[in-house]
């Protein structure tokens, strides 16, 4: 799949051999700094900041509570997940954000093929909102506080009967409090305001996609590419042991270890994110088998490249389509599976989730159904957005498309 339309005898075969196995990509290079920076932070954090209280898992570290940055004046509480998340983002913009800035002429082609599809742009500009909001709303947003005075307060433009608050922040119309700016989507039944617990849960659900999925794709792309290069008795025994997981009931695992050590997010993404990957160990693998097969495979096998390098540099890049496809259904898969669990009461009751957000609204759907159906908007809409750009990706990342794009 080369973008400047080298023929065979136009290749550098020295880029292949084992002089460019030394060689360090700049994606690797940017991997390797972010990282180091984040290690140093968090090895900051960790021996520096006195009582520093991990949110994710609920434990105090000291015997003083002291948010991670308050020593510079920020005062935000940097936890274990953010710590992950923040590696995330950083191996999702070397390797998949960078990529297509290094690759202009194949970007402007699928750029091209994007805008065809408008409900894509459009789901496309709602998930970036909500990136945004999430990553950059906890910072200079309070989190949410219970405040039994004023509980129930209705959205903008809606109103309840004045028997269930206990004061009208708005106006009184009628013997009905109307909703105000002060709460646009209104309160729960315990006071906190709707819109800060979904800016916070957009940060929930940000942490869920990118952890959980980068977690299962590096697993099943590591499994799928290497049973499907290396074919006979190492397949058999990848695939023997992905059918043996596949018949494993995580959600049984999920319910022991929710028994055992409680309901928490972080337990929640690193087990799914180790025990869902074998749907896409074997997608993986069925388009790294087409692969295997093709000419300029068999040409770089003869140039006497690494094992390594050809998985590297040549299988897995050229199963890309598939692997960024797959990345559009795990991660509303995993959103939608922690709203499940905290509507049942699986879940985290302790973080400002969506899906918290919805089974707390629950019993009070009568009276003040904004409780429910407005992070189930919110929910529903991101599944959505994240369904119609995986669409209009496999539209554009087909085989057609890399060829004219040659």
């Amino acid at each position: 799949m080369a973008a400047d339309k080298q023929t065979f005898d136009d290749v550098d075969w020295n880029q292949i051999t084992g002089e460019s196995d030394r060689e360090l990509s700049p994606n690797f290079l940017i991997v390797a700094a972010g990282t180091a920076v984040i290690l140093l932070v968090a090895a900051f954090d960790y021996f520096f900041v006195t009582g520093t209280y991990d949110k994710a898992i609920g434990m105090n570290f000291g015997n003083q509570y002291t948010p991670t940055f308050d020593v510079i004046g920020w005062g935000y509480d940097v936890t274990q997940l953010d710590w992950l998340f923040a590696f995330s983002l950083l191996l999702f913009g070397a390797y998949l954000i960078l990529p297509l800035y290094q690759n202009p002429r194949m970007s402007s082609y699928y750029w091209r093929e994007m805008k065809r599809n408008r409900p894509a742009m459009v789901s496309l500009g709602w998930l970036i909102f909500i990136f945004v909001m999430g990553v950059l709303g906890p910072i200079v947003i309070s989190a949410p506080r219970a405040d039994l005075v004023v509980q129930y307060q209705p959205p903008l433009l809606m109103e309840i009967d004045r028997v269930y608050p206990i004061q009208c922040v708005g106006p009184v119309v009628d013997g009905a409090c109307q909703g105000t700016l002060q709460y646009p989507l209104g309160t729960t039944g315990d006071g906190k305001d709707i819109f800060t617990i979904i800016v916070y849960g957009m940060q929930i659900s940000m942490k869920i996609g990118f952890i959980a999925t980068l977690i299962v794709i590096t697993i099943g792309t590591a499994v799928g590419t290497v049973a499907a290069y290396a074919g006979g008795l190492v397949d058999e025994v990848l695939m023997r042991y992905v059918d043996v997981q596949q018949s494993f009931p995580t959600f049984i695992l999920y319910l022991l270890v929710l028994y055992i050590w409680g309901a928490s997010l972080f337990l929640f993404i690193v087990l799914f994110g180790l025990f869902a990957w074998e749907g896409t160990a074997r997608y993986v693998r069925s388009n790294a088998l087409a692969k295997t097969e093709e000419e300029y495979i068999k040409a770089v096998q003869l140039s006497g490249a690494s094992t390594y390098r050809i998985i590297r540099a040549h299988i897995v890049p050229n199963t890309a389509s598939s692997i960024i496809t797959d990345i559009t259904l795990l991660v509303p898969a995993f959103i939608l599976a922690e709203a499940q669990f905290a509507f049942l009461g699986l879940g985290d009751s302790t973080i400002p989730s969506w899906g918290v957000l919805i089974a707390a609204g629950r019993s009070d759907l009568a009276f003040a159904p904004w409780i429910t159906l407005a992070p189930g908007m919110f929910l529903f809409l991101t599944i959505l957005a994240f369904n119609f750009l995986g669409d209009a990706l496999l539209d554009a990342l087909n085989p057609e498309a890399d060829a004219e794009s040659e």
